[in-house]
């Protein structure tokens, strides 16, 4: 806790005041009322708000709202007060019209909470869905496959950059390649493994003045000589990215439980900004 005069900031409030100003700025022009009455209802930075707090949290809907409705500090951050929190239903159903830009922005804006280091890591693995009924994955044509999830990570302060979430299995070269070039202001070293080996993604990273830490996967004598002199240097720390999938599923959860794709994806973005806020939160107020 924080204490300012009298008043005590409980690291749950000062979360919400982080991911509210994080949601307004995430919306288009000056944030429009958290909630007016008839048919445009909640603001979509709020919705984006209780989003964040239901990760922070950890709670299902339905009692996010009960908890919210007994959390007046928290309310009154969010504009509201415990009688306007919105129902559960609003929520879900708001959840899957807010563009996925807005999403992203919440987590480009928590980046933005680090000064960045030298090197930065990318690196994928799989996240599981929510077991879904049969009958639901026939009706739905839903499957039971994990997404395929990448992150590209800052390894100093371990704030996640960027994700990139499918539901096929893309070669790891096509992902890096799209999460790189749109991330090439923020990037100065960049590891990865052998997934990541294409001579075009080196070429271009070279073109910005960014170092490419990525071995070759059939070397021969002059490239295996080259991946000796890249483990030497900051390759190591490509093990950071491995570190940040556990401790976001270790924290938030191992399973998505939206039941879209792109509700999926929506969840996964969160995720990683929450995780950012956070983080940013304890190194400030330990």
């Amino acid at each position: 806790m924080k204490r300012d005069g009298f008043v005590v900031h409980t690291k749950t409030s000062r979360f919400t005041e982080k991911v509210v100003s994080l949601a307004q700025k995430a919306v288009v022009g000056t944030p429009a009322p958290a909630y007016r009455p008839g048919e445009e209802g909640y603001a979509d930075w709020v919705i984006l708000a209780v989003q964040g707090l239901k990760e922070y949290l950890g709670h299902p809907y339905r009692k996010l709202m009960d908890v919210l409705r007994e959390m007046p500090r928290v309310t009154k951050s969010l504009g509201l007060r415990p009688e306007t929190v919105p129902h559960f239903s609003t929520v879900c159903t708001r959840k899957q019209a807010i563009p996925m830009k807005r999403w992203r922005a919440i987590l480009d804006q928590s980046v933005e909470l680090y000064d960045l280091g030298d090197v930065q890591a990318i690196d994928a693995t799989g996240v599981d869905r929510v077991q879904a009924s049969q009958h639901y994955a026939k009706r739905t044509d839903y499957t039971f496959e994990a997404v395929k999830t990448t992150l590209l990570i800052d390894c100093e302060t371990s704030a996640i950059l960027d994700i990139h979430c499918s539901m096929k299995q893309p070669h790891d070269t096509q992902v890096g390649w799209q999460v790189l070039v749109r991330n090439l202001d923020d990037l100065t070293t960049v590891a990865a493994d052998k997934g990541y080996d294409w001579e075009e993604i080196r070429t271009r990273l070279r073109a910005e003045s960014i170092t490419p830490l990525i071995p070759q996967r059939d070397p021969g004598m002059r490239g295996w000589a080259r991946n000796l002199l890249i483990k030497d240097r900051a390759y190591h720390q490509r093990s950071n990215a491995e570190s940040v999938f556990f401790g976001l599923r270790r924290r938030y959860g191992d399973t998505l439980w939206s039941r879209t794709w792109f509700g999926q994806f929506r969840e996964l973005v969160m995720k990683s900004a929450v995780r950012n806020i956070e983080r940013a939160i304890e190194d400030l107020h330990p």
